[in-house]
């Protein structure tokens, strides 16, 4: 896939690679990644011999979550409005993804690296990975279509908690709540993935791909995310609320960015 910077889109054979590559940075989610990973999610689509596609970040951590260099009220070449509706139109896209989407989590997953995790359809991570959804922190709301989307795997109370208190959490802690499906030892990741993604490309695609769309039909009847289309219009009022500006700033200052 030619014109991107910030992730890497390979494929070898069925199985396609679709990694977050900023590793120096943690592979944040700056608006060029959130188009970028929204784009490459069409260009899978284009390509129906990719059975599975595997989410990864490069070196260190999946991702740091959303660029905090973005919260400034303007972002990259964006209107704010549409610039804050790009991580909503990210999880739509790689949800929709036509191949079985399986995302590898290692590191630290934050804020709308946790969303983009939870778009997957299986999601694995190593026993070391550690979560959390600092936004109220940040002074923000959690947008995205995150809060209907969250409730929907782990439901209300669990999501209250996590939201709200932004307290980091562990893999296994993760997978008890059901935001994901597997935790494998730390240096199994990689095998783990592949070896799940193989498995996915072998079977009959007309099954997986019917028992996919039945499993996606009941989970939106259930909540549905297409009432977070307000999201963005929330995300851009704190983005100039005084006291949202205030705890971000904070937030920043506490962590020496």
């Amino acid at each position: 896939m030619e014109g991107v910077e910030t992730i890497r889109v390979e494929v070898d054979g069925p199985i396609g690679h679709l990694t977050l590559a900023r590793p120096d940075k943690l592979n944040p989610l700056s608006a060029q990644c959130l188009d970028e990973l929204a784009r490459a999610a069409g260009w899978f689509d284009d390509r129906p011999e990719v059975r599975a596609v595997i989410v990864r970040g490069e070196g260190r951590a999946f991702s740091a979550g959303a660029d905090l260099g973005a919260f400034t009220g303007s972002v990259e070449g964006w209107s704010p409005r549409d610039g804050a509706e790009l991580g909503r139109r990210m999880v739509v896209a790689v949800e929709a993804m036509r191949a079985v989407t399986i995302s590898a989590v290692h590191g630290h997953c934050i804020g709308g690296g946790v969303l983009l995790a939870a778009a997957c359809d299986l999601r694995v991570a190593d026993a070391e990975s550690m979560f959390s959804i600092p936004v109220v922190d940040l002074g923000i709301p959690l947008a995205w279509a995150g809060i209907p989307r969250l409730v929907r795997e782990i439901g209300p109370a669990a999501t209250k908690d996590l939201v709200l208190t932004c307290r980091p959490f562990g893999a296994e802690e993760a997978r008890a709540a059901g935001l994901i499906t597997r935790v494998v030892a730390v240096g199994d990741l990689e095998r783990e993935a592949e070896q799940l993604a193989r498995a996915m490309a072998a079977r009959a695609e007309y099954a997986v791909t019917a028992g996919r769309e039945a499993g996606d039909a009941c989970a939106e009847e259930r909540v549905g995310t297409g009432r977070s289309a307000a999201d963005a219009d929330q995300l851009v009022h704190a983005l100039h609320d005084p006291a949202s500006a205030e705890a971000r700033e904070r937030y920043l200052r506490e962590r020496g960015r």
